[in-house]
């Protein structure tokens, strides 16, 4: 059932970083209860909840936080809740009278997780932004493209998902496990900015090493030299070489055979240029299923560059069961994993309001107050 079995958290429905934090939690066997408002957003309302990824292993109750007796609700859940996990611009939760004070007036234990893009304070705190944004100003998209182009978007994992959900998701679990011991609960800032910032750990201390030079894509990991580059096949695909190591070039060598002797002095950074010309050259003379035959099982430090429709079908992945697959939707499985306590897929995302009256059940609340509160509209169930 997951290390974090025996934890409820309750989740105030958003988008992006917010579920994916919360879906990770969910995944590691966390009672997740996922508060949306009634009807949903356009990201919630209309699809396959099958394909609503990170809302799986949740369970989802409708409430109307403009109303005061849904605020209620919210914070009567709260009494007996571990955590609460919110993904709102500054201020928005204070106004609905859902604020950490109020939240931890009611259960001094509670750990109230906080995502945003810029941080809960600051002079940029309560300006819009996304991904793009967070990680231009952490220094992060600067150093991600090829020489003489312009910044590369490396989708939306490196803000949103790596400094974002997984930060939020690492810092609940910290301040979750400080609070067993403590009996106190306390607020988590997660800020993607800050996340990112932290991704670039290593490259700030390269850079100010020397080692790293600040004009992109002339550097060993950023397509600067020739063997930790992608390449392009006789029939249009691509494949990946990660051959840093001295013992990990010299396989790679010994792999291309008579070729090899255009590559001889591997960090003569003067003569990458054209040792990655005459790579891309050679890269280019196979298909990629050649390439798969010469490196594949070896140490070069190789892999074939997959799309989406092609990843869950690579034997690695089938044998690791890396996704899961029912026939109708795949998926990535929970992860990381565990000898004992694995976590696992127990639900698809569920539709909104569809636990809303076991939940409230579950907490306390009567079968006369539950009517009392559809009745005013303060909360909605999908079956009433």
């Amino acid at each position: 059932m997951g290390p974090l079995q025996g934890l409820t958290i309750i989740e105030i429905s958003g988008i992006g970083p917010g579920p994916f934090a919360a879906m990770l939690l969910a995944d590691m066997g966390a009672e997740v209860i996922r508060v949306e408002r009634p009807g949903g957003s356009m990201f919630t309302a209309s699809h396959n909840p099958k394909l609503d990824f990170l809302n799986r292993n949740k369970r989802c109750i409708s409430v109307n936080l403009k109303k005061k007796d849904g605020v209620d609700t919210v914070l009567t859940l709260l009494e007996k809740a571990d955590a609460l996990l919110e993904g709102n611009r500054p201020g928005v939760m204070e106004r609905l009278g859902l604020g950490p004070d109020i939240c931890l007036a009611r259960n001094p234990a509670l750990v109230y997780g906080r995502m945003t893009g810029w941080g809960q304070e600051g002079p940029m705190a309560k300006e819009a932004g996304h991904d793009i944004n967070y990680i231009a100003l952490s220094g992060a998209l600067h150093g991600i493209g090829r020489a003489g182009e312009k910044p590369a978007i490396p989708l939306n994992m490196v803000g949103d998902f790596g400094g974002g959900g997984l930060m939020l998701a690492y810092g609940m679990v910290c301040a979750l496990l400080e609070a067993k011991g403590s009996g106190k609960g306390q607020v988590v800032d997660a800020a993607m900015i800050d996340g990112a910032a932290t991704l670039m750990a290593s490259t700030f201390a390269a850079n100010q090493a020397g080692f790293w030079s600040d004009e992109r894509g002339t550097n060993l990991l950023d397509s600067g030299s020739h063997f930790y580059e992608v390449y392009e096949t006789a029939d249009g695909k691509y494949i990946s070489l990660g051959s840093i190591e001295p013992q990990f070039y010299a396989t790679l060598l010994n792999k291309l055979g008579d070729d090899a002797k255009h590559f001889e002095n591997q960090f003569d950074m003067g003569n990458w240029p054209q040792m990655k010309a005459k790579m891309t050259e050679i890269i280019k003379g196979k298909t990629r299923d050649d390439w798969d035959a010469v490196f594949a099982g070896s140490d070069v430090c190789y892999a074939p560059v997959l799309s989406m429709s092609e990843v869950r079908h690579h034997p690695h992945h089938q044998a690791r069961g890396t996704f899961i697959d029912d026939g109708d939707v795949w998926q990535p499985a929970p992860a990381p994993r565990f000898s004992r306590t694995n976590g696992e897929l127990r639900c698809a995302a569920a539709t909104i309001g569809e636990h809303t009256k076991d939940v409230l059940r579950e907490f306390g609340f009567s079968d006369e107050d539950i009517q009392k509160r559809l009745e005013s509209g303060a909360i909605h169930s999908h079956s009433a």
